[in-house]
This record gives structure tokens, C-alpha cells and sequence, in this order.
């Protein structure tokens, strides 16, 4: 099965559950138009989700193992979280799986570039109005350098940055997805965040350095 082939159909979207508890019946009772009507609702965020955190030319099929998982383990769904944040905690899990395998292959950076779900990039948000091109050509080096700095920020750090800087979740929806006390999330967030900094000072400082040796010999 390919979640990207998946057709959603109106009556599908028509017949979609009332509520999260409603959703989470149906889930659990094998209800396909429910797994339909999940597909629809989340697969661009989890799939924006996954390439921030993953290789995102490999985001579609982690996606896909998501989904496979969801709906393979849905009768045991036991309501405990949102039906949001048990997609989200499979969806880190699947990612940060590949994650790890893909730093042991090849290394890659996270992109920040996918959409969000207006349809603009996280970095395009600082994009200001009749801008030159010299100030688009700083901007997305900046976007570059800052990219280049969160992928060198190592798990669990990692995720719980893009969790809430990127997506927007709440202290108590982290903890639910990467299944840790409040307090650690906030830590995790906290060194992250550091992290991230001495990321980008060190890369600013080595692409500094040359630019300042070729004064120095000019």
C-alpha cells in the first residue's frame, strides 16, 4: 500500500469522525474510512515532520512505514495520548531509526526548506517585501548555515528542537511523543538550543577564518 497513491474520496471526508475520541473508535474498530481520514489530515505534516528530521529524499517512504504501523497497531491504540501525538511519537521513532542509519552511511544535512502547511518554507518567513537580490542571496545563506547548524545538534536534542521551534507543540505534547517527563523535555530544549548556538558560531568562525587570512596577505 502507498500512502502517497491513497485516493480520499468526498464520502471519505464527509464521513469523518466528530471528534478525536469518535477518531479513535473507529481507529481501533479497523474502520477504513477512519485510516482514510487520517491519511488525509496528516500525511503532509508528518511527511514535513519527517524530512526536518530525516533524509528528506526519504521522507515519502518513512512516511509510508508510518502509516503501515498506525495501521497495524491501531486495535491497540489505547487512547492514553491524542491521536496526533501517537502519530507524531511513531513518526520520531521511524525517523530517528533512519536517522541514525543514514549518519552511519552518508551524512546529510535537515532541511528547513519544506513548506508549511500554507505553503511557505520556515525560513521564507523572514522574507521581506521587495527585497534586493543581494539581500535574498544573504538570506538563504543564512537559511543554509542555519540548516547546516541544526543538523549537527545530535538526538534526542534534536527533535525536541524541531518539535517545538518548528511544529509549534506544546511542553506537555512533546512529552507525550518522545515519552519523557516535562522537565527533561524543557532540558532537552535548553541544550538544545545551546547546541544549536555554539553550531552556528563555530560555523560562522571557520568560514570566517579564511576570508581573514586572505586580508591578511592581500
Amino acid at each position: 500500500m502507498s500512502t502517497q497513491d491513497t485516493t480520499i474520496g468526498l464520502s471519505a471526508v464527509l464521513a469523518a469522525p466528530a471528534g478525536e475520541h469518535e477518531l479513535a473508535v473507529e481507529l481501533r474498530a479497523g474502520s477504513v474510512e477512519a485510516f482514510n481520514y487520517l491519511i488525509a489530515l496528516y500525511h503532509q505534516p508528518l511527511f514535513r515532520f519527517v524530512a526536518r528530521l530525516a533524509s528528506p529524499e526519504d521522507a515519502a517512504d518513512i512516511v509510508q512505514d508510518v502509516f503501515l504501523k498506525v495501521f497495524r497497531s491501531a486495535a491497540g491504540f489505547e487512547g492514553k495520548s491524542s491521536v496526533k501525538t501517537w502519530l507524531y511519537q511513531i513518526a520520531l521513532h521511524e525517523a530517528c531509526n533512519h536517522r541514525r542509519w543514514w549518519h552511519r552511511h552518508k551524512r546529510r544535512e535537515t532541511s528547513l526548506e519544506e513548506p508549511d502547511e500554507r505553503g511557505v518554507a520556515l525560513a521564507s518567513r523572514l522574507e521581506a517585501a521587495g527585497e534586493s537580490p543581494l539581500g535574498q542571496t544573504l538570506r538563504h545563506e543564512q537559511q543554509r548555515q542555519l540548516q547546516a547548524a541544526l543538523g549537527q545538534v545530535p538526538e534526542p536534542f534534536h527533535a525536541v528542537l524541531v518539535l517545538r521551534e518548528i511544529e509549534g507543540f506544546s511542553y506537555d505534547e512533546i512529552a507525550e511523543i518522545v515519552q519523557a517527563r516535562i522537565g527533561t523535555v524543557k532540558s532537552r530544549l535548553l541544550r538544545g538550543r545551546e547546541m544549536l548556538r555554539q553550531a552556528w558560531l563555530r560555523d560562522h568562525a571557520a568560514a570566517a577564518a579564511p576570508a581573514f587570512r586572505s586580508v591578511e596577505h592581500a
